[in-house]
């Protein structure tokens, strides 16, 4: 799997579902500033976005220029705090609430999406995307992904403003490097709160502990986990470099990130600003994708700085022969069979790297 910088055009992808319904009630917005950070502060209408990774993430930094793009955009008459380190909420507390409109805008890890729509696992199988190419242009084709992306409107009130690339989960753990599924064994690997990643971990030869993410750091200090998977930039950013040294390129998940926005919020904008709003959305995931694989690069040499060992000798296939069942187990009815193809073709055209 190729972990080489994308090109810039095919970065720049965006899915926006734009037949939204007529304004409702709710909302929540209120005007004024906010305290957390974020562009857009001093805008007569604030958007809340919520995020649970740092300050120094490519991802929060677009969203913090978007903030600011926003409030220009619409003289001031709309921006966006952005909220870090987990300040409103975990991401499966803050999505209810996005849901009601109490907090507008949030940053969401692809599994969590499973318990709206079991149709977004597609995305969030093992050694589903050949290259983060294929991922990016995946989620540029709306005619792949424009209903999947819309599923959740009437159900949950929530709009899918985008995918974003998150980077290429691998396994890090405190006993040792691992090179083969039987390294796997006995440890006992904190994964996201879905049942797609426990049946993952346990394919791949480990113990699955589903753990939010601030909770991870303790539990490897403690020796409740021995391990995690995650990519470079939150085994740095965590510190969990600091309890758990064996860092290892399994290459198993390329999970995306989804831009969230509350689907009344966003119908309730004039069109001329929701205009604003969705020509200002490509820049956004172009500067959160091109920023990630920058931030990968500073975010490993920091960890072995902090005395971390990398191991890219891994026996990827074996992993992959490991979860192939899970794969195919997982595409159970038409609409997945249908984003599974779509992926399909664009790994045809954008393969790994060799």
């Amino acid at each position: 799997m190729s972990r080489k910088r994308v090109l810039a055009g095919v970065a720049a992808t965006l899915t926006i579902t734009l037949g939204l319904a007529a304004c409702g009630s709710g909302g929540g917005i209120e005007g004024g500033g906010a305290e957390g950070g974020g562009g857009g502060g001093s805008a007569e209408t604030v958007f809340r976005l919520a995020f649970n990774q740092t300050e120094e993430h490519p991802q929060y930094k677009a969203a913090m220029q978007m903030g600011e793009d926003l409030y220009e955009a619409t003289d001031g008459r709309y921006g966006i705090e952005v909220y870090a380190n987990e300040l409103l909420g975990t991401q499966s507390d803050v999505v209810n609430n996005v849901s009601e409109g109490s907090v507008e805008m949030m940053l969401i890890g692809g599994p969590l999406m499973e318990s709206f729509n079991p149709d977004f696992v597609v995305f969030n199988l093992p050694y589903m995307f050949a290259s983060q190419e294929a991922q990016a242009a995946v989620f540029a084709d709306t005619a792949a992904t424009g209903e999947l992306f819309a599923s959740i409107e009437e159900s949950k009130n929530i709009t899918v403003v985008a995918g974003l690339f998150a980077g290429v989960r691998n396994v890090y753990n405190n006993e040792r490097p691992v090179r083969t599924p039987e390294d796997l064994a006995g440890l006992r690997l904190r994964v996201q709160q879905s049942d797609s990643q426990v049946a993952m971990i346990e394919a791949m030869g480990g113990v699955a502990s589903p753990m939010g993410q601030g909770e991870v750091y303790t539990a490897l200090q403690s020796g409740v986990l021995e391990g995690a998977e995650n990519n470079e930039t939150v085994y740095n950013s965590l510190k969990h470099d600091e309890v758990a040294k064996y860092y290892s390129y399994t290459e198993h998940l390329m999970i995306p990130d989804y831009l969230l926005m509350n689907t009344d919020v966003l119908a309730q904008m004039s069109e001329e600003d929701r205009a604003a709003f969705t020509e200002l959305v490509p820049a956004l995931v172009e500067d959160a994708n091109t920023g990630f694989f920058e931030f990968i690069e500073t975010s490993r040499a920091a960890s072995e700085e902090n005395g971390a060992e990398f191991n890219e000798d891994v026996d990827v296939e074996a992993f992959r022969q490991r979860v192939a069942p899970l794969v195919e187990e997982s595409i159970d009815n038409d609409v997945k069979q249908g984003l599974y193809d779509a992926v399909q073709q664009y790994n045809e055209q954008y393969p790994a790297e060799s």
